[in-house]
């Protein structure tokens, strides 16, 4: 597994992360002794980087992620956690808090829950309108100073916010969404991120299977599947977006790779500042996802793809319209 630097001032960690939140029901019902397997198989393969949230099923990623790391060497994974979203049972999300005595209190549970004494690197999951950003990373501060946090990182923010952020500590990445049609980040963020020295952790990167080549007009969402409600999933949006992935299989079949292979070796290539995650639930869709890294792309190869899928070309918003308004960038 190669290894890539989270900016100037993060870890060192693999080119390609594992993110956690599709093994606690974000995506339908989720098999635990399979996801433990997969958590355990991406170590194996040299994958260090594990991304979770504190609010992921309230909790119950954090559990499970301890039962996975359970025994391992501290020192041979990173763990990223988000924290600020405020849940409550049986309505779903409740708002958010960041104030700095809330940041310290989720901070608490969380390192209770993975059983570690710290977290490689902490964010809020989204700004909190009613909260300053620097009082915010303040906080973090403290605990980074403390011990109980090694970085600082953001999510879904703007390219002002970062700016205020890393003017009270140095932010080792930005988490955001970013495939091949999710590209809002091109025209500010991903610029403000390479000038201030920041690196990316990319989520998304097969928009929730709509580009994984596994996803087809006929299948539906089940029960607890976040993609009932995704607009890029819905009846009219969908064929057009699958049309698109068409178009990929195309090129990805001359190419010799899967089409979820090169969505995600496309998101690699854009940088080597730029960390890939990938939400596999199972050894099987891991598996196909780790040759990606390896995959190179040529300047033929890129220009192709973007022929295919120019910027913008996708159909629907990323999120439903009332979540889309706590972004810091569009689609």
């Amino acid at each position: 597994m190669q290894a890539r630097t989270l900016g100037s001032t993060g870890p060192a960690v693999s080119a390609l992360g594992l993110g956690a939140m599709g093994m606690s029901g974000a995506y339908g019902a989720a098999d635990r002794a399979e996801s433990i397997a997969t958590v355990h198989a991406a170590l194996e393969s040299g994958v260090t980087l594990i991304d979770t949230g504190d609010f992921y099923a309230t909790g119950h990623n954090e559990l499970l992620l301890a039962e996975a790391l359970r025994g391992r060497d501290r020192d041979s994974y990173q763990l990223s956690v988000k924290f600020g979203e405020l849940m409550s049972p049986g309505a779903g999300f409740g708002g958010r808090d960041c104030r700095p005595e809330a940041v310290k209190n989720f901070l608490a549970h969380s390192l209770t829950r993975l059983g570690t004494d710290h977290i490689d690197i902490y964010r809020p999951a989204r700004l909190d309108p009613a909260v300053p950003i620097e009082e915010t990373v303040g906080a973090i501060k403290e605990m980074i100073d403390a011990g109980y946090v090694r970085h600082l990182g953001l999510s879904e923010v703007d390219a002002a916010t970062i700016r205020r952020a890393h003017a009270v500590h140095p932010v080792a990445d930005l988490q955001i969404e970013y495939s091949l049609v999710s590209r809002a980040v091109e025209a500010d963020v991903l610029p403000t991120l390479r000038e201030l020295g920041i690196g990316m952790t990319a989520y998304g990167v097969l928009s929730r299977g709509l580009i994984s080549g596994h996803w087809s007009a006929g299948h539906t969402a089940g029960p607890g599947d976040f993609r009932g409600m995704s607009p890029r999933f819905t009846s009219g949006n969908v064929e057009h977006n699958l049309a698109l992935v068409a178009a990929l299989r195309r090129i990805a079949e001359a190419k010799g790779c899967t089409v979820a292979q090169l969505a995600i070796a496309w998101v690699a290539a854009q940088g080597e500042d730029i960390v890939p995650l990938v939400g596999a639930r199972t050894r099987e869709r891991l598996a196909e996802a780790l040759p990606a890294i390896e995959l190179h792309l040529t300047a033929d190869d890129l220009a192709e793809i973007e022929k295919a899928v120019p910027p913008g070309a996708a159909r629907g918003d990323r999120y439903p319209s009332a979540f889309m308004a706590d972004l810091g960038v569009g689609n």
